[in-house]
């Protein structure tokens, strides 16, 4: 064995653990050495497992390009899913977009690492939680406005200009630089480093110590190794990690008490101010919430019934926590301009411009909800103190 590690690439490091022997390759998601050091780490160990920081959606998504063309988007809004899906979308681009820089597709190293276990006939493991109970578990533990922070910091990733070469790709591999860039991600959004990156550093770990065989492989982004390092020795349960936490009893409350509230000044205004100011406070409601709505609406640049949608939706939705006025108006777009199996296929590449990205009928319903939600949930905001004053 040790024979071995001579032929092993700086970045694959070596863990004994109760009668198996496993090798962690430290990658870079949008690297060809990464690709390299996989081939070669494999065809060092000759492992009977090979590892892949994937889940199941995540590995489909990799090898089955045309998934998207059965994406029901009625579907994704009805249940609220909008935002995760852009989120998705927008990070994806970010990595096309590197990869096209450095002509190495994203997620090459660990689409080697599954073609390595096919050839070898080693079992495939994919290690990582699920994207959806990661993304849902940040999305929990974030407020309204890191909501709109994070969505502002991921718009700017997939739009900006500045290119990266393959010398930052590769130093990104380095340890210490790594911890240091997520240092500064955890400053700025502490609840996002927890669950993005601490909790599936355990969590891929807990994953590999019950990976089956005695010889092992794992393909993991470099980032996550120090962590997994730490945990990997103990045995945790995973059944906190893979679960969503249930909403607290003010979380329950407090949604309610927003349109109670409204409704509460409006009637304080009949019985103070007559029908005059009752009615002003009604105007108000109704122009704040629709008029920043709409305008949000309009930001994706939708069908004009649309926008109308949302100015007319906002109003009522704001007043129930059950209904977000994104819904009605992304399902309007969705009716009035329904995306087709092309706008689906066409969704990776859409993400590579701003001006392909906002052409692209899907994109446009996500982004009609998204910004719809915003508006009407900052005039919120704005129509209460201005009833409140008067």
């Amino acid at each position: 064995m040790q024979e071995e590690l001579l032929f092993l690439p700086s970045s694959a490091t070596k863990v004994e653990l109760e009668g198996k022997t496993i090798y962690i390759v430290g990658t870079a998601h949008v690297s060809a050495q990464s690709v390299q050091d996989v081939r070669a780490t494999v065809a060092a160990v000759r492992p009977d497992t090979i590892a892949i920081e994937l889940c199941e959606p995540r590995y489909q998504g990799l090898v089955k390009k045309e998934a998207w063309r059965h994406t029901n988007i009625f579907q994704v809004i009805r249940q609220g899913k909008s935002m995760f899906l852009l989120a998705q979308l927008v990070m994806q681009s970010f990595y096309r977009r590197l990869g096209k820089q450095l002509e190495v597709e994203p997620g090459a190293e660990m689409l080697a690492g599954a073609a390595c276990a096919e050839e070898t006939g080693a079992k495939l493991e994919l290690i990582d939680r699920r994207i959806d109970i990661t993304l849902k578990r940040v999305w929990r533990h974030l407020g309204f406005w890191q909501r709109v922070k994070l969505f502002g910091v991921l718009a700017e990733a997939m739009f900006t200009s500045e290119e990266i070469g393959r010398e930052d790709i590769e130093a990104l591999k380095k340890q210490d630089q790594l911890e240091a860039l997520m240092g500064q991600m955890g400053k700025a959004f502490p609840q996002i480093k927890k669950r993005l990156i601490d909790e599936r550093d355990i969590y891929l770990a807990q994953k590999l110590r019950a990976a089956p065989g005695g010889r092992i492989v794992a393909v993991v982004g470099a980032g996550h190794v120090p962590g997994m390092l730490e945990s990997i020795q103990e045995s945790m349960p995973l059944q906190e990690l893979e679960s969503l936490p249930p909403p607290s009893k003010w979380s329950k409350i407090w949604p309610w008490l927003i349109p109670a509230g409204v409704l509460a000044l409006i009637a304080w205004g009949f019985l103070q101010g007559g029908a005059e100011q009752g009615v002003d406070s009604i105007a108000i409601w109704v122009g704040v919430t629709g008029t920043l709505a709409a305008l949000g609406a309009a930001l994706a640049l939708p069908h004009p019934l649309t926008v109308l949608s949302a100015f007319v939706a906002a109003p009522i939705t704001t007043l129930h926590p059950a209904i977000a006025a994104g819904w009605v108006s992304g399902l309007v777009e969705a009716w009035v301009r329904p995306p087709s199996v092309g706008d689906f296929e066409a969704l990776p590449e859409a993400m590579e411009s701003f001006r392909r990205f906002i052409r692209n009928p899907v994109v446009r319903i996500l982004l009609v909800v998204v910004t719809t939600n915003i508006g009407g949930s900052i005039g919120t905001f704005v129509a209460i103190p201005w009833i409140a004053s008067r």
